[in-house]
């Protein structure tokens, strides 16, 4: 090889390393595992487990950063979020995050985490440049699930002993109304159009589904199985396509996930997953569904086009939730 194109060759391999170094980072599922105190690393392509990261203690719920180059993880038992570098996948930083955080958003303007503190019932709002709690915005009695549309306006935060959900105008950081749900609401998530909002009733055994025009409910769908007792189908997690069609909502102590059509709200089928289906989450281009099963410690795989059930992966114990990073 001429020395001249030898120089090339190494002038762009040192141009393009950090470029691939980044792009390292991607193609990754994440699954926090509450008792093992880590998160799982599973490769996108081959839907292996390709790293362990331990975090801390009780991780719950997991969020990219806008730039997605953090992944953020609830510490429960550390009154903190961890902050992971997706590229070399290790803890880098630490925020605070008030009393036992559990859920938690990242307002798409990348300034700004909402986090529900269930002992404290409030949603705290933290600087993430400061690295500091600039406002805790009080809500109803143990909050849960917290959401925000895709223009960052509204934040929407459940309380589960109040049966409420909590509407958050983040132009004034201050609740602006709130909406009667059916018993131990645990998710609220916004459709993609931001003209519904839906939220899942653990102990309704029912999902809600809210205009957000006039923060009225719309639909309200019930939950039923044959050979299962209402007690038994616990509704938490909700994950909407983003061509608006499907619904998926996991049924916790059912072991199977429900698919909703989001257009007639009519259940189309249930999925038999793992042990207590928790969180999950789709890829971008709604060609997966991944199911964390706390109780069986595994993640379901799903393929949305077949609505069928093609793999189940082995994790750390109990995972709590699962999050793709394409």
């Amino acid at each position: 090889m001429r020395v001249g194109h030898l120089l090339v060759i190494i002038v762009c391999t040192i141009l393009l390393f950090p470029l691939l170094g980044w792009a390292a980072g991607k193609n990754h599922v994440y699954v926090s595992n509450e008792k093992d105190n880590t998160v799982s690393v599973l490769d996108l392509q081959t839907d292996k487990v390709i790293a362990t990261i331990p975090v801390g203690e009780r991780p719950r719920d997991l969020k990219l950063s806008v730039d997605k180059r953090h992944l953020y993880v609830a510490l429960g038992e550390e009154n903190a979020l961890g902050v992971i570098d997706t590229e070399t996948l290790k803890v880098v930083d630490h925020l605070p995050a008030g009393d036992d955080p559990e859920m938690f958003i990242v307002h798409p303007n990348g300034k700004y985490i909402y986090i529900s503190n269930e002992d404290q019932n409030t949603a705290s709002v933290i600087d993430i440049e400061t690295k500091k709690v600039v406002q805790e915005i009080p809500v109803g009695i143990e909050p849960e699930g917290v959401g925000v549309n895709d223009d960052g306006r509204w934040v929407c935060v459940t309380s589960e002993s109040t049966s409420m959900v909590h509407i958050i105008d983040t132009r004034v950081q201050k609740e602006v109304a709130t909406v009667p749900v059916d018993l131990r609401p645990r998710e609220c998530v916004f459709s993609h159009d931001g003209k519904k909002l839906w939220v899942s009733s653990e102990r309704g055994a029912s999902v809600s589904v809210i205009d957000t025009s006039s923060w009225q409910i719309v639909q309200r769908i019930e939950i039923r199985m044959r050979g299962i007792r209402k007690y038994d189908i616990t509704p938490k997690e909700i994950e909407l396509t983003r061509d608006g069609r499907l619904a998926f909502v996991s049924l916790g102590r059912a072991n199977h996930v429900a698919v909703i059509d989001a257009r007639t709200y009519k259940i189309r089928k249930f999925l038999l997953v793992g042990g207590r289906p928790w969180g999950m989450d789709l890829t971008s281009d709604d060609g997966k569904l991944y199911v964390a099963n706390g109780t069986s410690n595994d993640v379901s795989i799903v393929d949305v086009k077949r609505l069928e059930v093609i793999k189940s992966v082995p994790t750390g114990r109990f995972p709590w939730t699962v999050l793709v990073n394409d």
